[in-house]
């Protein structure tokens, strides 16, 4: 089987991260490794969270800590939030690791060796009031392109156009709010972009018919315009140090590379840490899934199409001029935007719903469901807590929760505590079989494909395919005049129930473990089912124990609804 690398975009340390940035990136990386992992691939699936910059220093600044103090209580706080949703990372690392920084160094020598850095005297803001150089996080101000009020000094959040301080309208700092800005000279180091467009154009014309529609029109749009060379050192007390073996200047100064250059690298210097924290007896190999890998490894990527630009131009610019054989993607999947009531989530405002908040009012499957069935794929979708409730009451409760409940209760009532035996399988159960097997292979085919909200269809109408089945066969009036009959539906249905189990986990990966549980089926290891497995339905044995497992989704009450408006209002707060 192939070996597949999965990375999902870091998310950024400043505080929990809200629904939108799950389904923009962590959790359909999630799905898709636990897919993959189940088919028999050998699967690593490596995120950390990304901890330099701006907002880090305002972050802690507001909070009365250090810096460093901030990044290891915020990283452990979102660490418990992700396992809390099940996300099944092989490795959840930092990007103020030595290990990133160590790499990170690494290749800015190299490109430096190569030609494609170079350092230049820019003018840069200044802010008298604070008394420092300010990053281009800490300018804010009006965006020149769309008129967004509070663009920051190197992208507009609102229409993802790269900016430079400059460019803004209005700026004012961030520390201190002043609009009392000069401009000054100071050296910084540049990565030689348009030097390598030639060859990133080369490289994306190798794998982008991969990609989905959206990372490809930024990606193309970005090199259409033209790559134009990227300062890639801040005037920052926290970030990985510009080496003083080749600028010993600038790092006299405490320059400190730009985040969006050493967060990318993280995704190689949290495979190194996977491998340096492997316990004792066990040996990892984190070179051989990145370097000379390019014929033994598929790497895909998900984040939302902010992240795109980075992702597909800046990082293959940046492992192209290194000139070393670093893996780079062959899929880079993009989102568009979850919106709240169809205005923007924001961490900064705390508007929307957030993951911590998530998972004190419901299990993590329902949030995993719904996002995954509503994934903003071809286009931003939006949260509203009605479609939420609609979604949960009709797919995950009545679907799939009371398809389980009704045949389990029923059968144990009727036949006892195990699977009964009945006669052999007639033309309906040949029927099942046969629409049960393609609905898998349709769901076999999006995941894959990386369709996330056409596998949650796939997935949806494998539940309904048991729900018709058993009101055809109508199991409660065949036990009047055909026990045998009503047997063979009961045994066919369980075993449509742990069908379900094994091709769910990937999704609801919980409640996939509670009906898995329900069977004391020896040996039960199978981590998928075949196409001939799925058509005969014949896994579970006549006499195998079973347990009625608890409700698996309670249904979402009008009063539960209107508590969950009166919390977390609309998209404007109300």
């Amino acid at each position: 089987m192939a070996r597949h690398l999965v990375t999902s975009a870091l998310p950024y340390i400043n505080g929990i991260k809200h629904l939108g940035n799950m389904v923009g990136s962590m959790l359909p990386a999630d799905v898709y490794s636990r897919y993959l992992r189940r088919r028999g691939h050998d699967v690593l699936f490596i995120c950390a969270t990304d901890e330099h910059g701006t907002p880090a220093e305002l972050a802690a600044k507001e909070a009365g800590l250090s810096v460093a103090a901030f990044c290891a209580q915020a990283h452990d706080a979102q660490k418990a939030e992700y396992d809390g949703f099940g996300l099944a990372f092989d490795h959840f690392g930092r990007s103020s690791s030595p290990q990133n920084a160590e790499i990170t160094q690494h290749f800015a020598r190299r490109l430096h060796e190569n030609g494609f850095i170079e350092e230049r005297a820019i003018r840069q803001v200044y802010s008298p009031a604070d008394g420092r150089f300010l990053p281009d996080r800490y300018v804010e101000g009006t965006c020149p392109h769309c008129g967004y009020d509070r663009a920051r000094g190197d992208q507009c959040e609102n229409c993802t156009r790269v900016l430079d301080p400059t460019d803004l309208l209005g700026p004012r700092s961030a520390i201190s709010g002043s609009t009392d800005l000069e401009i000054r000279e100071t050296k910084h180091l540049f990565l030689l972009q348009s030097k390598l467009q030639d060859e990133v154009e080369e490289w994306m014309a190798t794998v982008c018919d991969q990609w989905p529609q959206l990372s490809t029109s930024i990606a193309r749009k970005w090199l259409t315009e033209g790559l134009n060379d990227r300062a890639i050192t801040r005037d920052l007390d926290w970030g990985v140090p510009v080496p003083a073996d080749t600028w010993p200047e600038l790092a006299a100064e405490g320059k400190v590379f730009y985040v969006w250059f050493d967060a990318p690298i993280e995704y190689i210097g949290a495979t190194k840490e996977w491998a340096d924290a492997a316990p004792d007896g066990e040996s990892r190999d984190w070179r051989s899934w990145w370097y000379e890998a390019d014929d033994t490894v598929r790497y895909t990527q998900f984040m939302a199409k902010d992240n795109v630009p980075f992702h597909t131009v800046m990082f293959p610019a940046t492992e192209i001029g290194v000139r070393e054989p670093w893996k780079k993607a062959d899929v880079v999947k993009g989102f568009n935007w979850l919106t709240f009531y169809g205005g923007k989530f924001s961490t900064s405002q705390r508007r929307g719903v957030f993951t911590d908040a998530a998972l004190e009012i419901l299990p993590a499957d329902y949030w995993r469901y719904f996002l995954i069935a509503n994934a903003p794929e071809s286009d931003d979708s939006s949260f509203t807590w009605e479609h939420f409730t609609a979604t949960v009451n009709k797919d995950l409760a009545d679907t799939l929760g009371n398809f389980v409940n009704r045949v389990l209760s029923f059968s144990r009532k009727r036949f006892g505590d195990e699977v009964p035996a009945g006669r052999a399988a007639g033309d309906a159960e040949a029927k099942l079989g046969a629409e049960i097997a393609r609905l898998l292979a349709e769901y076999e085919e999006q995941t894959e494909a990386l369709q996330f909200r056409k596998a949650a269809a796939a997935l949806r109408a494998l539940w309904s395919a048991g729900n018709s089945y058993l009101e055809e066969k109508a199991p409660w009036l065949e036990i009047r005049t055909d026990p045998d009959g009503a047997a063979l539906t009961l045994r066919t249905a369980m075993n449509l129930i742990h069908l379900y189990a094994i091709v769910s986990e990937p999704v609801i990966p919980a409640t996939a473990a509670a009906l898995r549980g329900a069977f004391a089926l020896p040996d039960d290891t199978a981590t998928w089912v075949t196409a001939d497995q799925a058509a005969s339905l014949t896994t579970l044995p006549p006499g195998t124990p079973f347990t009625v497992p608890p409700v698996l989704f309670a249904k979402i009450t009008d009063e539960s609804l209107t508590a969950y408006r009166a919390r977390f209002g609309d998209a404007t707060g109300s």
